[in-house]
């Protein structure tokens, strides 16, 4: 495994966020799409914790410099984000709703909206589709959770460096029992609230603390490294397609997504598919606009199901369906002989609907005589 910059770990995040925006879009077959955020922390802990170790390591480390790139990073995006749903909540929301979103609104400024929706809302109910900061829940955790961590760092490093590994384990042991016990804590306090969301994140640091070990790294057989690339690729595809609004989440399921995006991130390289598959050009460009395109596809979907009867996964369904009329029905017409060229070179037809395009298709028929030969008779 090669030190500095993986592409493999940005095309991971394009198979994390691209499910996501699927699940809140309504889009068929992605029923556990949601889990995608779990990737999110599990990639957040290990990079967080790379840096904070390389940090340690060369005697640069600053909580000041720490919170100061974090918040260069973090907070412009989503303060513009926050900012554009303004006037659409002010324009589209009744009262009781826009209230709410106000609360929201600043929840999510000082990094708690994980505790107010916790409070408020049911993050699979129907109302909570609505709410366009309801996916800064997550950013929430995040911050809270590197509020402590690297001062947590800081000091097991400075009192006995050795201990680091084990104190990270007992830690995220504690938090995933949490999880993992679904009748002493309500489904939503588990979901929401950070004690049973910690251990994801803990895992991807306990996984950058044994990766800086040099010689562990080379041991790797790359045969077995290869396959257990593909077996987390496995156990996400899994996760996202077997779990659903009815799953315990977070509990033993989770486990899927964790451990899958574990297994990539320690065996995935330029050596194996895995590698070569999440580093291809266009998973990595993904990647790297991920968390831009993370903050904006709620409030899109979430204003979409405000203003419109349909559900977002209908405006995928159009274009899909619109491209491939457009794309496929001239071909095809050219290939039978029955329309004639002229028809197919109206720009407007694969804009609108498939009855437009017919339409289209009678005019021109009943202007052509070749066309008008062809038909049968009444």
């Amino acid at each position: 495994m090669t030190a500095g910059y993986r592409p493999e770990i940005d095309g991971l995040r394009a198979l994390a966020v691209v499910p996501v925006m699927l699940f809140h879009g309504g889009v068929t077959g992605f029923s556990g799409g949601f889990t995608g955020v779990d990737v999110f922390f599990v990639i957040s802990g290990y990079l967080i914790t790379s840096i904070l170790l390389e940090e340690q390591r060369s005697g640069r480390f600053s909580i000041a410099g720490f919170y100061e790139r974090r918040a260069r990073r973090i907070l412009p995006a989503l303060f513009l984000v926050a900012i554009c749903t303004i006037p659409f909540a002010w324009m589209w929301m009744p009262d009781r709703q826009l209230e709410e979103f106000g609360q929201s609104l600043m929840a999510t400024s000082l990094f708690v909206s994980n505790i107010h929706f916790w409070a408020e809302s049911n993050y699979f109910g129907s109302a909570a589709e609505e709410k366009p900061l309801l996916h800064t829940w997550s950013l929430a955790i995040e911050e809270q959770f590197y509020l402590l961590f690297p001062l947590l760092l800081a000091f097991v490093w400075w009192f006995r460096k050795r201990w680091l590994l084990p104190v990270t384990i007992i830690i995220a042991a504690v938090s995933l029992a949490l999880a993992l016990l679904p009748l002493a804590i309500e489904q939503e306090t588990r979901f929401f609230l950070i004690p049973a969301r910690a251990w994801e994140l803990l895992a991807g640091a306990a996984l950058a603390m044994l990766l800086q070990d040099t010689a562990l790294k080379e041991s790797r057989i790359k045969p077995v490294a290869g396959v257990l690339a593909g077996v987390g690729v496995l156990l996400l595809i899994a996760s996202m397609a077997s779990i659903d609004q009815s799953t315990a989440f977070p509990g033993p399921a989770t486990i899927l997504p964790v451990l899958g995006t574990a297994l990539i991130i320690a065996f995935a390289d330029g050596t194996n598919w895995t590698g070569r598959l999440l580093g291809s050009p266009a998973l990595v460009g993904i990647g790297l606009i991920s968390y831009s395109a993370y903050l904006w596809h709620q409030p899109l979907f979430a204003f979409a199901r405000l203003r419109s009867l349909n559900e977002p996964s209908q405006f995928f369904d159009d274009w899909v369906v619109r491209g491939c009329t457009r794309a496929c029905l001239p071909e095809l017409a050219l290939r039978r002989e029955t329309v004639p060229r002229q028809a197919l070179a109206q720009p407007r037809a694969g804009f609108r609907g498939i009855g437009d395009f017919r339409c289209d298709l009678d005019r021109t028929r009943r202007r052509n005589q070749f066309v008008r030969t062809c038909r049968k008779p009444p």
